[in-house]
């Protein structure tokens, strides 16, 4: 996709190359960096389109590069994909709690990786394109698009992208269910590779953050997906 930068990180030198070449020939420009101490050096000077993380990196790893880049708003929106040798799930689940977009397991597809990238820039374009100026009131909850927040009274909470837009999209729906596969449509995009308990993790931590352990806002629907309550119970 001519234009796109992509930021590179793996301190295998042989799979920063075989992504850089690949990404290359279909029209990316790549910068590739063998620790995130390095990336983060280069990012007051170029600002990417989109990283590709390793999760085991020496000293600073893929988990706290991602928090970082998260926690800073210069960078809080930056598409980041994690590839990790690891097949345990907790790490997968982790780094899409944190904020990773996807990840992949190694050995993998290029021609996959490239079909994931364009996913979700397809997904970042339909999110700059949403009107960010309407607020949603969703009972006693405020849902600012303009400042990226949700708040209750003066209480301010935190969320990642991705439970952020998975709590608007409920919230802009609220007294309809939602199956896990039209909310993965919405907030993932539509050729998201992922399972549909990548949903159920994220409904779990927002509920969480928000104090939901009762089903206050987001009622689960067993053997369909969620809801947002028009009315608390």
């Amino acid at each position: 996709m001519a234009g796109k930068r992509i930021f590179v990180v793996d301190d295998e030198p042989h799979i920063c190359e075989l992504v850089k070449y690949n990404l290359e020939k279909s029209g990316y420009a790549v910068d590739a960096f063998y620790s995130a101490e390095d990336m983060f050096s280069a990012l007051p000077v170029q600002k990417p389109d989109m990283i590709i993380l390793d999760l085991m990196l020496p000293e600073m790893d893929g988990l706290a590069a991602t928090q970082k880049l998260r926690n800073n708003p210069a960078t809080e929106k930056i598409p980041i994909i994690m590839l990790t040798a690891k097949n345990e799930e907790l790490d997968r689940v982790i780094g899409l709690e944190i904020g990773a977009n996807d990840y992949m397991s190694k050995p993998f597809s290029v021609r996959e990786l490239l079909a994931r990238m364009k996913v979700i820039f397809r997904w970042a374009k339909t999110v700059e394109e949403f009107d960010n100026s309407d607020v949603i009131y969703a009972q006693d909850l405020i849902i600012n698009n303009a400042k990226h927040m949700i708040m209750r009274g003066s209480e301010v909470f935190k969320l990642t992208l991705k439970e952020y837009e998975l709590i608007k999209t409920l919230a802009q729906n609220k007294g309809n269910v939602m199956s896990r596969d039209v909310l993965l449509d919405r907030v993932w995009g539509y050729d998201y590779f992922g399972e549909t308990r990548t949903v159920d993790v994220h409904i779990r931590h927002i509920r969480k953050i928000l104090g939901d352990e009762n089903e206050k806002y987001i009622e689960t629907v067993r053997g369909v997906g969620y809801r947002f309550r028009e009315q608390p119970v």
